[in-house]
């Protein structure tokens, strides 16, 4: 595969059609043939936008996932919808709030042994091969972005004795899939992982106790195992740490220093994905401890507004990067999805797609 410079995160933002049948699916409203029926027709919109965007990879726009980790829990059994996690600490810029919607947002508890009962991406890697134009990704959520959220204390441990067993069968689970999904053909796979995220802010990170130097190593240990059963099968692997992103809510702040030397150099994917649009993100100073030949993909434009980048700004930030990173292991991105669940954050499609076209435009300029 030749080497992807305009990269995107994953998540589209719905068409406002395909938002409205995805809640009348959810109310029982309107049946799975009919909702597959419209994303069918929305994602191969999608595509030829994406095409005349430039952008160097396609996407389904995770359109057939009411949000970006659930194609693991409609794919696998073991979670009870009954039973709800702990709320994240969502965060808004000055000026907003955080959506209701997003504040009450919780993944289900798990209360059985996980087991598979249909293929987890099958449906959504098949429909790209015979439709997309070029090159196409599938994503994959982090074991991790599980648990502990999911292990409930009197639930969780009659299945399972730890948070970290947990994280062990489900990484299995998700390396056989992403195995799979190269076998198959998909020569870019991604695994989303909001996790690391929370060891960004040193302090809270000291916070954790002792046992927070084990779950960092867990979580490297669990995603490495589905990059490498995909890197088996011929498969280009990228990993993109998130911080948060729900309707323009946030999660966590602080730059990159305290975990860079243990997550990029021992994590075994071939692309990181970092974000980088904003100052909360901290400096590039970090990214001198990316081993080569790893590549690191600046996620430079937000998705969480709809104002436009500057072009000159993107070109310094690229260049100041490229002090750490030498600029041929350097690509461009927006900093995450647009729409990481389905009613998506506070841009317009039209805004989405300067945004894509501008970051395929930089990304020409630099690299050709």
């Amino acid at each position: 595969m030749q080497t992807i410079r305009a990269d995107q995160v994953g998540s589209l933002l719905r068409p406002p059609e395909l938002r409205q049948a995805r809640e009348r699916f959810l109310a029982g409203q309107l049946e799975r043939d009919a909702l597959t029926e419209l994303e069918d027709r929305a994602i191969t919109v999608a595509l030829e936008r994406q095409r005349s965007a430039g952008i160097d990879v396609y996407t389904d726009g995770e359109f057939r996932r009411a949000a970006y980790m659930t194609v693991v829990t409609d794919a696998i059994e073991g979670f009870s919808a009954s039973e709800a996690g702990p709320r994240l600490a969502w965060r808004a810029d000055p000026g907003r709030e955080v959506p209701p919607e997003v504040a009450s947002f919780t993944l289900p508890v798990v209360s059985d042994r996980l087991r598979p009962r249909r293929r987890i991406a099958a449906h959504e890697a098949a429909f790209l091969q015979a439709q997309a134009p070029g090159p196409f990704k599938v994503t994959l959520p982090s074991p991790t972005h599980f648990s502990p959220r999911c292990f409930r204390p009197g639930v969780t441990d009659r299945a399972y004795a730890s948070p970290s067993e947990m994280t062990r069968d489900l990484a299995t689970i998700l390396a056989e899939e992403a195995a799979y999904l190269a076998r198959e053909g998909v020569g870019y796979l991604q695994v989303d992982s909001p996790t690391y995220s929370a060891w960004l802010d040193r302090a809270a990170a000291q916070e954790q106790g002792p046992t927070s130097a084990q779950r960092l190593a867990e979580a490297i240990a669990a995603d490495n195992a589905i990059i490498e059963a995909a890197q088996a099968g011929g498969a280009v692997t990228a990993l993109h740490i998130c911080r948060g992103n729900a309707s323009g809510a946030w999660l966590t702040s602080g730059g990159y220093e305290p975990i860079a030397e243990q997550v990029f150099g021992e994590l075994r994917c071939d692309r990181l994905l970092l974000e980088y649009d904003t100052e909360r993100a901290g400096g590039f100073e970090p990214l001198r401890l990316v081993p080569a030949p790893k590549l690191v993909v600046l996620g430079l434009v937000s998705t969480k507004y709809g104002q436009l980048e500057s072009r000159d700004q993107l070109l310094r930030r690229i260049e100041a990067a490229s002090a750490f990173v030498p600029v041929e292991r350097l690509a461009l991105s927006p900093q995450c999805g647009f729409a990481s669940n389905f009613r998506g954050n506070p841009l317009t499609e039209e805004e989405q797609w300067r945004k894509l076209e501008l970051v395929a435009s930089v990304a020409r300029e630099v690299w050709g």
